[in-house]
């Protein structure tokens, strides 16, 4: 399973963080797939730095973000943009099923 989390780097007590994609499988600091962004929790005004589309997109590829990567996803409004997406496609889903459904009742119906 691929997950988005985080690569701890930095000293010690001076952490930094990565926002990877990576196999589940592999270590907390081990090789990932490509880097999201990063997260800097000691730094007030610049904490995290996010590419929204690539988030985005390994999103609806299925990835699977940890707590922390969605908290911080949730923060740089990706997983706001991910919600509607799905919403709208359910709904258009929905909504096409509806079309055959209709169309079909209407074909019985003659």
């Amino acid at each position: 399973m691929v997950k988005i989390r985080l690569n701890r780097m930095g000293r010690r007590h001076k952490p930094f963080y990565r926002v990877v994609v990576v196999d589940s499988r592999n270590k907390r600091t081990g090789k990932y797939i490509e880097s999201l962004g990063y997260y800097d929790p000691l730094n007030e005004s610049n904490q995290y730095k996010i590419d929204e589309e690539k988030a985005l997109e390994w999103l609806l590829k299925g990835a699977q973000p940890t707590d922390t990567a969605r908290r911080i996803l949730r923060k740089a409004g990706v997983m706001k943009k991910y919600d509607e997406i799905k919403y709208q496609a359910r709904v258009s889903k929905k909504n096409e099923m509806s079309k055959n459904l209709s169309v079909t009742e209407g074909e019985i119906n003659q």
